[in-house]
């Protein structure tokens, strides 16, 4: 009986993917849509890294997150007091997420070595870290990594009383103990 009930739940936790497989399977759907409605339409096997930015182009039209152009008086500050007319578009980390996820499903498809993924071709790569640099200069962020904040460290000091107490030895010790951050 027990064996049944376990069978079942592993037949219906199958038989529904995660929301990370649907994902894949929409963003693979949409990527095969835009090789379809490409002039010319294109083949799998002939797409290149070069028809992915082109793809990751085509999407910035759907996207919302505004990225300020160089023109603009807004460029490079973090929080703008006001709206402006620059064009929104994909969000970098939606992009590398999209790009991750369509890599994979190339490779489960049998698409071939994985020196031909398009997906995972070094244009890409390169287009993916530029996109990154851009929108981080537009809305200010520094580029550099952020050092990371070290934990607090207690340090211990052990201080003589001064005797003053009756009935009390003048070797006790009093603790003290001070918190500093070390960057």
């Amino acid at each position: 009986m027990e064996g049944e009930t376990a069978a079942k739940v592993a037949a219906s936790s199958s038989s529904s993917p995660s929301r990370y497989e649907s994902q894949k399977r929409r963003d693979w759907n949409t990527f095969l849509q835009y090789l379809k409605n490409h002039k010319p339409p294109l083949n799998l096997s002939r797409c290149s890294g070069a028809h992915v930015i082109e793809f990751l182009k085509y999407l910035d039209q759907f996207g919302k997150t505004k990225v300020h152009v160089v023109a603009c008086p807004y460029f490079g500050d973090p929080n703008p007091p006001a709206q402006c007319t620059c064009p929104l578009k994909q969000a970098w980390g939606s992009l590398d997420a999209l790009i991750g996820r369509l890599r994979a499903a190339f490779e489960e498809i049998g698409g071939g070595l994985p020196e031909s993924n398009p997906f995972a071709a070094k244009a890409v790569r390169i287009y993916l870290k530029e996109v990154r640099e851009s929108q981080a200069k537009a809305r200010g962020i520094p580029n550099d990594k952020k050092k990371r904040k070290r934990p607090l460290t207690a340090t211990v000091t052990h201080r003589a009383d001064d005797g003053d107490d009756v009935g009390e030895s003048s070797t006790a010790d009093a603790l003290v103990v001070t918190a500093s951050t070390t960057i």
